[in-house]
């Protein structure tokens, strides 16, 4: 199908302009647009039972850092009958010209603004999305409109800088049939039946978020406000049919996450916190306060470890997002982390280590396969299905769990108040993390973020060990043999019968030590109280 092209008269021509846009490319690949600063987006969306398509005007409201002649909007182009069509781009009443093509929407401006400048652009366009906003059935055949734009399928539907590089505050204005109820980001303004079978719902997200959280579903549902907890209104919108499941599956575990999380971190940062069922997925998705859930885990049992992991992300994820897709483990593995510090408050030390364990075994099992280092070019592996999860999930999660060995419990929980407040409702990279950790700290902690996260694999201990009658003492060998550089490794030594584990720090690749003992011991264990992230073999010489 043709670029939709539209012109009007100009004084520079297109050509020139984009000839001298100012992108600056960054490690994942998107282009920054460094004069321009996205504030606010207004999404009108016009849904119908008739058709799939949807007829969208988007706002934005762009501050203009420097002197620019234009700018670019992330915008799916027609192809095999998918795709958004735009009809009108104006600013002031003012028509624009524009090039939308190859999935982006180029709009010249005719005279550059000047820099500090306020100024807001409409966008009327319609079409079928290939993606992000779905229309499905769900588990019980009724119709749904549930998008999912994780990580960069909101441009599928929605104008927008889709980067979670600048944060803008946004809201939804959502008219559907009268039947249905419509969930967005942030709090309800309205709720107006249009009185021709159509209802509009309009949704205020008031905090700054990346693209991929403004998120809605449109179906029949039952809502229920369940509570007001630490100041923030707590809800369940689930199918009708599960009003009972849902009690018994989001209430308990949602209320945790957020007492737990509030008082170890801060305060929550979005003006409601709700359970959404969303048909034709899977898991869960964090979408900033209006977290979305599998259908099939709507069951009437506690999800607990799933919500734990959803509900952190809106302190670490979305009111603190990553900087650049390179760093998608402070999403992730600070999620996975912290639903695992949830289980350690809630279920116990026992729970907590089993599932350290579990996330360890995964570790090693990807790594086999292909060894690659927490930060990393990830979006394009995100982009095709074949992100690795298990280093950038539970690796980061180990990383954190690491730090926490290193710092402290309490030094550790203070870098993450730290790190929370510093960067709240912004955005952070991996080395704004690692100058918090050590100003907290007041430590140099570079060796450390430099092995775990920018190396690829893991420390390879053979730990050899003998007694000695004679001397009353145990000889213990230890020789990394992992390809490649030393690890610098805080070691546990539990010697079975000796009283408390010994700690030693191993800084060579081999090491020698003794430790004194009465009796022969029945084992030497390395790493009793599961600090450390290496595949640890021990045997008795």
């Amino acid at each position: 199908m043709p670029a939709a092209i539209r012109r009007v008269p100009i004084a520079v021509s297109l050509v020139a302009l984009l000839a001298a846009w100012p992108f600056r490319a960054r490690a994942d690949h998107y282009p920054r647009q460094p004069g321009i600063d996205a504030q606010h987006y207004a999404f009108r969306v016009t849904l119908s039972d008739d058709t799939d398509e949807i007829e969208g005007e988007t706002t934005v409201s762009l501050r203009f850092v420097s002197g620019v002649d234009g700018f670019w909007l992330d915008l799916a182009s027609p192809k095999d009958a998918k795709g958004m069509t735009v009809t009108e781009v104006s600013s002031g009443g003012a028509p624009l010209g524009y090039v939308h093509r190859d999935d982006r929407l180029q709009v010249q401006l005719p005279a550059p603004p000047k820099a500090g400048e306020l100024r807001e652009f409409t966008i009327r366009y319609h079409g079928v999305p290939a993606g992000g906003l779905r229309v499905v059935k769900n588990k019980f055949g009724e119709r749904c409109f549930v998008s999912t734009n994780w990580p960069t399928f909101a441009r599928q539907w929605l104008p927008m800088i889709d980067h979670p590089y600048d944060k803008a505050t946004s809201e939804f204005l959502i008219t559907a049939p009268a039947r249905y109820q419509a969930v967005a980001n942030g709090r309800v303004e309205e709720i107006v039946d249009l009185g021709d079978g159509r209802r509009l719902t309009h949704w205020k997200q008031s905090v700054p978020i990346a693209s991929w959280l403004n998120n809605i579903e449109v179906a029949e549902f039952a809502l229920r406000n369940f509570a007001v907890d630490m100041g923030t209104p707590l809800q369940t919108w689930v199918f009708p049919q599960d009003r009972v499941a849902g009690i018994g599956t989001f209430e308990v575990p949602t209320r945790q996450a957020l007492e737990f999380f509030s008082n170890a971190v801060g305060p929550y940062p979005y003006e409601k916190l709700a359970d959404v069922e969303a048909a034709g997925m899977g898991g869960g998705m964090e979408h900033a306060s209006e977290i979305f859930y599998g259908e099939r885990s709507v069951n009437g049992r506690p999800v607990s470890s799933l919500v734990w992991h959803e509900v952190s992300h809106q302190w670490f994820g979305d009111s603190v997002t990553e900087k650049d897709w390179d760093d998608a483990w402070l999403s992730e593995g600070f999620a996975t982390y912290f639903a695992l510090l949830a289980a350690e408050h809630f279920d116990g030390r026992d729970a907590f280590v089993a599932g350290l364990k579990r996330s360890r075994t995964a570790i090693f099992s990807a790594d086999k396969r292909a060894p690659v280092a927490v930060v990393h070019d990830n979006l394009p592996e995100i982009e095709n299905g074949r992100a690795p999860v298990a280093v950038v999930y539970q690796k980061g999660a180990w990383t954190l769990h690491m730090l926490r060995a290193q710092l402290g419990t309490e030094a550790f929980w203070a870098t993450m108040r730290e790190y929370y407040r510093r960067y709240r409702d912004g955005n952070a990279s991996t080395e704004d993390f690692e100058r918090v950790a050590e100003e907290t700290a007041h430590a140099d902690l570079g060796w450390f973020f430099r092995q775990w996260l920018y190396r690829a694999g893991e420390p390879v201990i053979d730990a050899a060990w003998h007694w000695d009658a004679a001397a009353r003492k145990v000889a213990l060998d230890l020789k990394q043999t992992q390809p490649g550089e030393i690890y610098r490794l805080p070691i546990e030594i539990a010697i079975a019968g000796a009283g408390r584990p010994e700690r030693v720090a191993m800084t060579r690749r081999e090491e020698h030590f003794e430790f004194a003992c009465d009796k022969e011991p029945s084992a030497v264990d390395l790493d009793p109280n599961t600090w450390l992230l290496a595949d640890i073999h021990v045997s008795k010489m």
